[in-house]
């Protein structure tokens, strides 16, 4: 069983993301930490919260993590992709506002108690997980590994032409995960724009599952569905980013790794743009990253997991 402390800023495929980890047999969320990003940081705690009450997981702790980034930029919110709170359509019910939502300082507790054993998983800006290597260095040094969707490599961004949106939207963070994470494996837009979430699989895994998820899925996905379309037409799903980073941890197999030492560059025209030497003589090194993905097994597993 793999443990993991989940960072993210739900929004439809983070929150798709959580509901695969909290339904997959082999992973075990042991905290969820919330910031900003797709939604203002409240909107994401309180999604989270409600895909723990849904599931009955109240135990699980919802955890208050970044409200800007460390560039002090003014952040821009994606209503138009995520919707005006973070799910499309939906709005979390009022009990949701009554559970608690937990300070910073608990993520050190996960940390402690779980060691080795613990896998950080981060689908969203990298402002939490750069501060918590400057407050408890010595812990996050010592986890199992963590796993990263943002980024991309040789390829066109999804926020500006060379950058991608979790990296763009504090690079500067991002930079210092880059250089001080262990065991770092990096799952870049090469490989998540690959994860195609098509409505005929959808409608399939709606039509046949009995997970606790399925009254909020289909108006998610919908609304998922027609921003993607609006933004290219011809696209024939929506893309499940963060999804690929958490069933990478159970699922290795799914993907060709290489050895990089990965930069990021943190101001002016190439702001957020991530990269790395693959010339065929340079060093293994740093960062794995994921440039291919076996696409069907992906969706395979992805449906398997949520009927």
């Amino acid at each position: 069983m793999e443990k993991v402390l989940f960072f993210g800023d739900p929004g439809i495929d983070d929150s798709f993301a959580i509901m695969y980890g909290l339904l997959h047999p082999e992973i075990e969320i042991v905290g969820i930490v919330t910031g900003y990003g797709n939604v203002e940081h409240i909107h994401a705690a309180h999604n989270a919260a409600y895909i723990l009450q849904l599931a009955n997981r109240q135990d699980i702790p919802v955890i208050s993590g970044a409200t800007k980034p460390l560039t002090e930029e003014i952040t821009t919110y994606y209503p138009e992709i995520h919707g005006s709170e973070g799910l499309g359509p939906i709005h979390v019910p009022e009990s949701v506002l009554s559970i608690p939502i937990y300070n910073f300082g608990s993520i050190a507790s996960i940390l402690i108690k779980y060691g080795k054993d613990l896998t950080i998983v981060d689908v969203g800006r990298s402002t939490s997980l750069a501060i918590a290597f400057n407050l408890w260095n010595d812990l996050m040094l010592n986890v199992k590994g963590i796993y990263f969707m943002g980024g991309v490599f040789l390829e066109v961004g999804n926020v500006t032409p060379l950058a991608e949106a979790n990296v763009y939207g504090d690079p500067i963070a991002s930079k210092i995960v880059f250089q001080q994470a262990k065991n770092l494996l990096i799952f870049p837009l090469n490989v998540t724009n690959k994860a195609v979430l098509t409505p005929n699989v959808f409608n399939f895994i709606q039509a046949n599952t009995k997970n606790p998820f399925h009254m909020i899925m289909k108006p998610m996905y919908d609304y998922y569905l027609s921003a993607y379309q609006k933004l290219n037409p011809s696209i024939e799903g929506p893309l499940l980013h963060d999804v690929v980073a958490i069933s990478g941890l159970v699922n290795p197999n799914f993907f060709e790794l290489v050895h990089r030492t990965v930069n990021v560059d943190t101001y002016g025209d190439t702001k957020g743009q991530t990269f790395a030497d693959f010339r065929p003589n340079s060093i293994s090194e740093g960062a794995r990253i994921a440039l291919e993905i076996d696409a069907e097994k992906f969706i395979q597993d992805f449906i398997k997991t949520m009927l």
